[in-house]
């Protein structure tokens, strides 16, 4: 056998052997600056930790692969998703038409909605007729920053919602419009803001896979039905809404 054949099976044999190592990884995209739902933490300091993490953790499993978790910004996740850079996303992501015009969602796994971060002396919002023409901080691609432009042409949008947070804290806009759950996690470690519930209507959260992938939302969906009948679900919310 001549050298060229050779070669060409032993390079059609690397080839091989790298699509199956990919295929053992489910990648996950998401932006881990949304506690407690994905951030970053862990022993080293650098792991990307929580609810939505532990869950694609367990879709992973059920399919037999090692999840691989890629941490970008979260107006950059969709497009990431449709280059096929990631297989899902799981960063508290709201089904929303809009998205779902791109986007494949699974079926809901958490109910949210938005309330508004102001600091403490701040006595000015009571409706949400209060809203208008304030001065809004929210995070860049996020249901916020959306939700935000029906109330004022004032809208600045961060990468991460820590930042919307000391934009507020240092007087430089009068509120962040933010999930719920992540803004009393904030809310916890800053003391001198305060939090306030108006009457935003209800969002929910889901995965969100390319439309070409019919076979994985499958599989996602049949993880979350488990997980919700054998309790498992209910043991990650005890363990990460506290």
């Amino acid at each position: 056998m001549n050298k060229s054949i050779l070669l060409a099976g032993f390079t059609a044999l690397l080839l091989l052997s790298g699509c199956g190592k990919e295929q053992d990884y489910l990648v996950v995209g998401t932006n881990a600056a949304f506690p407690p739902f994905e951030y970053v933490g862990g022993v080293s300091g650098d792991q990307v930790m929580g609810f939505d993490i532990d869950l694609a953790r367990k879709v992973a499993e059920d399919a037999g692969k090692t999840l691989k978790v890629e941490n970008m910004k979260f107006d950059s996740l969709i497009v990431a998703l449709n280059a096929g850079k990631i297989d899902m996303i799981a960063s508290g992501m709201t089904i929303t038409p809009e998205r779902q015009a791109s986007v494949d969602f699974s079926e809901p796994y958490y109910e949210a909605t938005q309330v508004v971060l102001v600091n403490k002396q701040d006595d000015s919002i009571h409706s949400l007729a209060d809203l208008t023409g304030k001065h809004f901080a929210v995070q860049l691609g996020s249901t916020a920053d959306m939700m935000a432009k029906k109330y004022t042409q004032s809208v600045t949008a961060f990468n991460t919602g820590f930042e919307a947070i000391m934009e507020l804290k240092n007087g430089k806009v009068d509120l962040v419009l933010f999930d719920s759950e992540p803004a009393a996690n904030y809310l916890a470690k800053n003391p001198e803001l305060k939090l306030i519930s108006l009457d935003f209507p209800p969002e929910f959260y889901g995965f969100a896979v390319a439309k070409s992938q019919p076979e994985l939302l499958a599989s996602i969906n049949k993880t979350l039905a488990t997980m919700k009948q054998n309790g498992e679900y209910d043991a990650l919310l005890a363990k990460h809404m506290k």
